[in-house]
């Protein structure tokens, strides 16, 4: 696995741990020499994580809508930057691009991202692995909803094997099969 897919908020949130610990990924991200590949943003966790893996020479790749620019400001030191038209166009050329997914805590747009993702695998359209990154709990009421939906029957069992959970950075890289 060379290149995973993050899906982060454009917010930093308002617990310091979430920065803290994202920068951890991207250290791991960078000794593992693995490439980001991301929305492109210089702001929130997208930045953060970004960042990390520039400052310990690692590469990124940022895939961002033309009027993204302004509003999330690109992130000027990226070593790729994608230039697409729409959202559509982003999500797609993520998924193309990466190897594997991890989603940090972040709003809708991430949410919307991870369940297009996970959507995708249960249907078959790829095999890729997705992970969350549980910082702080951030996503346990998130499984637990998924888990409810599998005791209610609206998702089967063996699908909730589509989502890896951690909160430990090295330990979901490793849960990647990296």
């Amino acid at each position: 696995m060379k290149r995973i897919c993050v899906f982060a908020g454009s917010s930093a949130g308002n617990d310091p741990a979430f920065a803290k610990r994202t920068k951890e990924l991207g250290k791991v991200f960078a000794e593992k020499q693995i490439e980001l590949v991301y929305g492109g943003a210089q702001s929130g966790l997208m930045g953060v994580m970004a960042d990390a893996i520039l400052e310990k020479g690692g590469k990124v790749t940022g895939i961002m809508p033309t009027h993204l620019f302004q509003k999330e400001i690109a992130h000027p030191d990226v070593t790729t930057m994608i230039e697409v038209e729409t959202m559509h166009e982003r999500k797609a050329k993520m998924s193309e691009l990466a190897d594997g997914y991890i989603a940090l805590p972040g709003g809708f747009g991430t949410f919307e991202e991870l369940f297009e993702t996970v959507s995708w695998a249960q249907i078959g359209l790829h095999e890729k692995p997705l992970a969350l990154f549980n910082i702080e709990g951030y996503y346990t009421p998130l499984m637990n909803l998924i888990n409810h939906a599998i005791e209610a029957g609206f998702v089967p069992e063996a699908n909730r094997r589509l989502i890896l959970e951690s909160n430990q950075p090295n330990e979901l890289v490793k849960m990647m099969k990296l």
